[in-house]
């Protein structure tokens, strides 16, 4: 619904801030100087939309998660080869899954990981369990593989680098 403020038609709250600012900076009978007392509430509003916008842009995974040994690509081959009964879970959601995933991974998105959906699909706490996402800018197998470790589960590994760096060094991958 269009909401009139001080004479400006604004349409949604997305519209107001920049509305805002558009008034302030524009040739219009405003200044910043004479309207910021009065318009302070939504100077603030304004500046933590943007704020909001910034911090969900920038997903960057940590580099180590304590209780979790972090593997690299040639690590993961490493564990496929050598290790028995290695459950590899795939955090990401469908969509990013249908672009390719590691062979013998199941996919249990991080939305959905709880201590039940993973007792389905590792049944036993010292079974061991890799986690991979789309990389270093994807958040979700941090998510799961924290959860993983909340739920009590002691043989986690995870895969920083994700599927895009499986991808840039030309391992096999399925795609559906």
């Amino acid at each position: 619904m269009p909401t009139e403020i001080n004479g400006l038609t604004l349409v949604g709250a997305k519209s107001f801030g920049i509305a805002m600012i558009i008034e302030f900076m524009g040739a219009g009978h405003m200044t910043v100087a004479s309207e910021i007392g009065r318009c302070k509430k939504y100077l603030i509003v304004t500046l933590l939309a943007f704020a909001t916008v910034v911090c969900a842009e920038e997903k960057i995974a940590p580099e180590n998660i304590p209780g979790v040994t972090r593997v690299d690509a040639e690590a993961v081959l490493a564990l496929v080869e050598k290790t028995p009964r290695l459950v590899i879970v795939d955090s990401r959601i469908a969509m990013d899954r249908k672009q390719g995933h590691l062979e013998g991974s199941l996919s249990l998105p991080d939305e959905e990981t709880n201590c039940a959906s993973l007792a389905r699909i590792i049944p036993e706490k010292g079974q061991p369990a890799l986690f991979y996402c789309n990389g270093v800018n994807c958040g979700r197998s941090v998510v799961a593989v924290k959860i993983a470790r909340q739920c009590g589960y002691t043989r986690l590994y995870w895969y920083r680098g994700g599927f895009e760096d499986w991808k840039q060094k030309n391992y096999p991958y399925l795609k559906k």
